[in-house]
């Protein structure tokens, strides 16, 4: 008789919520680091554009554009890793891993030309867009209800349309206040370390926490799953 291994529960919600925390501190550190932009939530930066277009003070429509193009260019990115890897454990694995190298160059970036300068602001809010460009494109390709990491819309949508209050079930509660929850607490956690580690500081630490996410994922029976 030949024994089978079970592969245990898949770990890939837990790497998702995990992101949604990272998520929070990405745009914490980039709304309150590189000026009133958005780098992971691009609702945010089409909104925006529309202030920067009417000459609202204290929002840049370059700073904001530069974010939309980079985020759909890693976006790109993910749907290609999608065509070439039919492994879903190799495309979370390689998103990861290019997310926290271009995190890192971020981080770098920030340091050595400082987000003051505009050169310097616009080469860091590039790197990062890039990196939640191609995580968004391959959650949304993953495709787990109510886990997008960034957009909390539909899920607070959801949550309230399909709730007992509104003669629903309340499927999906848990997952949907988890996700809810996640972006929060990323978003105070972001802010609250942006005051001591500065913008390169963070990033680095958000590169380190990537990895370590990827490497958790990695090392889970369940990741194994077809």
């Amino acid at each position: 008789m030949t024994l089978t291994r079970r592969a245990g529960p898949d770990p890939l919600p837990m790497a998702l919520l995990v992101l949604t925390v990272l998520s929070g501190s990405v745009d914490a550190v980039s709304y309150l680091g590189l000026g009133h932009v958005f780098t992971a939530n691009m609702t945010g930066n089409v909104v925006i554009l529309g202030f920067a277009a009417v000459g609202t003070p204290g929002f840049s429509a370059t700073a904001s554009l530069i974010s939309l193009l980079a985020f759909l260019a890693g976006a790109v990115v993910a749907g290609r890793l999608d065509v070439h890897l039919r492994s879903r454990r190799l495309r979370i694995l390689t998103t990861l891993a290019v997310q926290a190298t271009v995190l890192t160059l971020a981080a770098a970036a920030a340091a050595v030309l400082g987000p003051p300068t505009l050169s310097g602001r616009y080469a860091v809010i590039a790197l990062v867009a890039v990196a939640m460009g191609l995580q968004n494109g391959t959650v949304r390709l993953l495709a787990v209800p109510d886990m997008t990491t960034t957009v909390l819309t539909r899920t607070l949508t959801g949550l309230a349309s399909e709730s007992s209050l509104a003669g629903g079930t309340n499927a999906g509660a848990v997952r949907r206040i988890a996700s809810v929850l996640c972006l929060l607490t990323g978003a105070g956690l972001g802010a609250l370390a942006l005051r001591g580690a500065g913008v390169a500081g963070v990033l680095l630490g958000l590169a380190l926490a990537v990895t370590l996410t990827a490497a958790g994922y990695a090392a889970h029976p369940g990741s194994r799953r077809p």
